[in-house]
C-alpha cells in the first residue's frame, strides 16, 4: 500500500497571535500515529479567504489526506467551507435538514436561532456530512481527485467527539500499521548524565525510535515502536528496550505508565499506610498542591503549612528565633527544624520541608538565587539536601517541590 501523505491545517487568525495555542493538532496527530501513519506537515492559516484558498490548493497538490480544523462557525470570519469549495471549484449547497437540526439545538435551550447560523447549513457539493453532537457546526468529508479533505470544528470537545465517532472508523480502512508508545519518566539525573548512561541503547532498526526530552526537574525517554502486522509486535519492541533502560537507570525511573511523581509517591504512602505533612517557605504551597491534586490523597496527607515569613516559621512551627537569626531562614538547620516540627504537630509518619530563594531577587554571594534546602523527617531521623537550582522563579519552585517529593519516594523505596 502506498504511504499516505497527511497534513493538518488549523484555521484561525487567533492562532497566529501569542494568546492562543493550537492543541487540536496534537490530538489528531496522536490518533493518526496510532493508525501507523505520520503527519508530514502542519500549517496555521488566518481567516483571510484568499490565503485560505491558496493554502488549501497547495495542500491538495502535495498531500493525500488533509485534516482542516476550525472556521466552520456562524460568524463572518469563519470561511473554511467557502475556501475549500472555491479551491475545489465546487458549489455550496443549502441543506434544510441541517438548518432544522441547528434550530432544534437552540430550541432545546429555549433560545431562538440567530440568523447568522443559517450559513452553517451550507455544505460543499458532494461532501458527506459529519454530524456534530456537541455543537452547531457540521463537519464534512470531501473526496476529490483521489484526495480527502476532512473539515472539523475548532472547539476541542466538538472535534474530539466527531473524530472518534465518525472520522476514525473511516480511517481504519486506511490503516498502514500499528504503533505503540511508552514514556519513561526519570528524576534525580541530568539530561547529559541520562544520555551518557543509555547512549548505547539507542535502537538501530527503522521501526523503533527513542527520544530523550528534558523538562525542569524531570527527564523523559519516549519510545515508539511500529509494526505492519500487529500492535503486540510493536509493543514488544519498545518493552524490550524499556527493560534495558530501567535496568541501567534503576530507581531513577519513577514511571512508565504516565503517572506524575506525586501520584507515584501517593501509591507508596498508601501501600505502607503512612502519612505525610508539609511545611513550605519558598514554594508557597506548591508541594501541598501537587500532593492534594491526586485523588485519594486525604488517606495519607494530613496537613500542610505555608510559613513564608520568619514570623510564621516561629509562630506556626515553633522554630527558634535565635536559630533563624544565627543560621538564616534559608539554611540546613532551619529546613531540618521545619520538617521535624511539622511531623510532630501533625503526628504524621513523615514531614517534608522546603526553604530557599526562588528569586529573581533576594540572593547573595553566600546564598544565591536557586539555593534551596529540602528536608525529610521521620520517627528516628532527618535528612536534608542542599540544592542549587537554575531557572526562573516558577521553575525553581517546581524543581524544589520535585526534589522534596523524590526524597520521600527514594526513602520509601529503600525501606522495602
Amino acid at each position: 500500500m502506498k504511504e499516505l501523505k497527511i497534513e493538518i491545517i488549523a484555521v484561525g487568525s487567533e492562532l497566529l497571535t501569542p494568546y492562543y495555542q493550537d492543541t487540536n493538532s496534537l490530538y489528531l496527530t496522536r490518533q493518526i500515529n496510532d493508525l501507523g501513519m505520520s503527519i508530514s506537515l502542519k500549517t496555521i492559516a488566518g481567516d483571510n479567504l484568499d490565503d485560505l484558498i491558496y493554502c488549501f490548493r497547495q495542500a491538495q497538490q502535495r498531500s493525500d489526506l488533509i485534516l482542516i480544523i476550525g472556521g466552520l462557525g456562524p460568524t463572518l470570519d469563519d470561511k473554511t467551507r467557502e475556501a475549500v469549495s472555491a479551491s475545489l471549484n465546487k458549489k455550496l449547497i443549502f441543506k434544510k435538514e441541517i438548518l432544522h437540526q441547528i434550530k432544534n439545538r437552540f430550541r432545546k435551550r429555549n433560545i431562538s436561532m440567530p440568523s447568522v447560523n443559517k450559513k452553517q447549513a451550507y455544505i460543499i457539493e458532494g461532501a458527506e456530512i459529519l454530524n456534530n453532537k456537541n455543537g452547531t457546526a457540521p463537519g464534512l468529508w470531501v473526496e476529490f481527485a483521489s484526495k480527502i479533505f476532512i473539515l472539523l470544528p475548532g472547539p476541542p470537545e466538538e472535534l474530539k467527539a466527531m473524530f472518534k465517532d465518525q472520522v476514525l472508523p473511516r480511517l481504519l480502512n486506511l490503516r498502514q500499521g500499528y504503533q505503540s508508545r511508552l514514556v519513561l519518566k526519570i528524576v534525580g539525573l541530568t539530561e547529559s548524565r541520562t544520555e551518557s548512561m543509555i547512549t548505547d541503547l539507542y535502537p538501530e532498526e527503522n521501526n523503533l525510535e527513542m527520544t530523550t526530552l528534558a523538562y525542569p526537574g524531570q527527564i523523559e525517554i519516549h519510545l515508539t515502536g511500529f509494526s505492519i502486522s500487529s500492535f503486540k509486535q510493536a509493543e514488544n519492541k519498545i518493552l524490550k528496550v524499556s527493560r534495558l533502560i530501567r535496568d541501567r537507570l534503576k530507581e531513577h525511573v519513577f514511571s512508565i505508565s504516565g503517572e506524575k511523581l506525586e501520584e507515584v509517591l501517593g501509591k507508596l504512602l498508601s501501600r505502607d499506610h503512612s502519612t505525610l505533612a508539609t511545611a513550605e517557605s519558598c514554594t508557597g504551597g506548591l508541594l501541598g498542591h501537587r500532593i492534594t491534586n491526586v485523588p485519594g490523597s486525604s488517606d495519607y496527607f494530613l496537613q500542610g503549612v505555608q510559613v513564608y515569613s520568619n514570623a510564621a516559621k516561629i509562630k506556626l512551627l515553633g522554630i527558634s528565633e535565635a536559630l533563624i537569626e544565627t543560621q538564616g531562614a534559608v539554611s540546613q538547620k532551619v529546613a531540618e527544624n521545619m520538617a521535624e516540627k511539622i511531623r510532630e504537630k501533625a503526628q504524621s509518619s513523615y514531614g517534608l520541608a522546603i526553604t530557599g530563594i526562588a528569586g529573581p531577587g533576594g540572593g547573595t554571594k553566600e546564598k544565591p538565587v536557586g539555593l534551596v534546602y529540602t528536608s525529610l523527617a521521620w520517627e528516628n531521623g532527618v535528612k536534608t539536601d542542599k540544592n542549587l537550582f537554575s531557572g526562573n522563579r516558577e521553575i525553581i519552585k517546581f524543581r524544589s517541590s520535585q526534589k522534596a517529593l523524590d526524597m520521600l519516594r527514594m526513602f520509601l523505596i529503600k525501606q522495602n
